[in-house]
């Protein structure tokens, strides 16, 4: 049986091979892994229950790379994201890109794909993305960078990463034809993913364990804000600060029940405090009594007291209010909508995300995230949940590996010698 050889660098849990696998599958091709490379212990752990090899290791201290035909890196994305302080190559962590380069110096593959955060490309004025073409270009490779959603190929999830298909001697215009697509620009607008994209209630568990159950209290304070019916909550958020199709903790009463009063003007003062005339910081400001006199009087005082006693309110700098709790505050920040796509499923929050399904209020479960990632239920996860929930939100959409590589073996790899 014909062998390709690969290696994966920051393995995570594996999700490069296993697109690389199926995509062989089809072929009666065998991968052979024959170099895979992961800090992280619990990681490790889970990718040597799925492929029986232990990763554990630092990039930096790998030497030489062995004879290999495709090279998988998934590179640290902190540097690049949005989320971050996108400081790119001035912080540490962006330089291990240079230690991919170092090491297919020493054993250069004939294909490379590389991922990471969209961010990427806009990082440092384009300069970052820029560094990158250059280094892989004068290594003799071509470059195609594409942007893709993950929900463009078969998983429910709104997930925009920045792939790098890079093949050794040959020019760009031998690659596939595939273009970026961002998809949806959120998970409510999904008409222009067209008719045939999963939805998150196809991947639901039908009766998964009590233990992912939202507490009693916090299912009854749901229904209180909804008017007692749950069916309404599909793609509702939980959080504070926000107004649109948000559920709040006065709404639900979780710090004491809230009069009808109270609850119209919570939901009035976080809007309000957006607005520009009382000036312009990002999450909203911190107003006065006075400045909260000029959208609400009816029985202002009353209120404002019962509300900071209620501590769905603070008084800071001492005479400006500003409401006490933010999305983290709750057991679930989003409630999934089953008849469309998830948000984007990433490390620090997914083991928050929720589901109403069969009359039950819940979080989803590490199998249903594996599932949003687009491994197989035959995919082994790790025992805690907290580690499988973390590594799932930091691992690859297997789908799209899979098309990645089924384009690349088709046109270009039986090409080569």
């Amino acid at each position: 049986m014909q062998e390709i050889r690969y290696i994966e660098l920051f393995a995570g849990i594996g999700g490069f091979g296993l697109g690389l696998q199926q995509s062989l599958d089809k072929r009666g091709v065998k991968p052979s892994l024959v170099l895979a490379s992961e800090i992280d212990v619990q990681a490790s752990e889970t990718f040597e229950m799925n492929f029986d090899y232990n990763p554990l290791s630092n990039v930096r201290e790998i030497e030489n790379l062995p004879p290999h035909d495709i090279l998988f890196a998934g590179f640290p994305c902190q540097p690049f994201s949005y989320a971050g302080a996108k400081k790119g190559f001035a912080e540490t962590r962006g330089t291990l890109f240079f230690e991919i380069m170092r090491l297919i110096d020493t054993s250069p593959p004939k294909l490379m794909i590389l991922e990471n955060v969209r961010g990427l490309i806009t990082n440092d004025q384009g300069r970052t993305i820029h560094t990158i073409e250059t280094e892989i270009r004068k290594r003799g490779y071509s470059f195609q960078l594409l942007v893709l959603n993950s929900a463009n190929f078969g998983v429910p999830q709104n997930r925009v990463r920045t792939y790098m298909v890079c093949v050794k001697d040959r020019s760009d215009d031998e690659f596939v034809n595939l273009e970026s697509n961002y998809g949806p620009p959120d998970s409510h607008t999904i008409s222009s993913l067209g008719e045939n994209f999963m939805k998150v209630g196809e991947i639901l568990e039908d009766n998964p364990d009590s233990l992912y159950n939202c507490s009693t209290e916090f299912v009854e304070g749901v229904k209180m804000a909804l008017g007692g019916d749950l069916s309404t909550i599909d793609g509702r958020r939980f959080i504070d600060y926000r107004g649109g199709h948000s559920i709040h903790s006065w709404e639900m009463g979780l710090k004491g029940k809230c009069s009808q009063h109270e609850i119209e003007f919570m939901n009035k003062f976080i809007l309000q405090r957006r607005n520009k005339k009382f000036g312009t910081h990002r999450d909203g400001k911190m107003l006065s009594k006075e400045q909260i006199s000029t959208f609400w009087t009816e029985g202002l005082d009353g209120i404002l007291t019962s509300l900071v006693e209620k501590n769905y309110l603070k008084i800071v700098e001492g005479n400006r209010y500003k409401p006490v709790s933010g999305n983290y505050s709750f057991e679930v920040f989003k409630v999934l909508d089953k008849k469309s796509i998830s948000i984007t499923i990433v490390s620090s929050d997914c083991s928050k995300l929720g589901i109403y399904h069969n009359d039950r209020l819940r979080r989803i479960t590490p199998r249903e995230v594996a599932r949003i990632q687009g491994f197989p239920d035959n995919f082994k996860l790790h025992k805690s949940d907290h580690k499988a929930y973390f590594q799932l939100g930091n691992a690859v959409s297997v789908p799209v590996v899979k098309k990645l590589c089924d384009l690349v073996l088709d046109n270009l790899l039986p090409k080569t010698d």
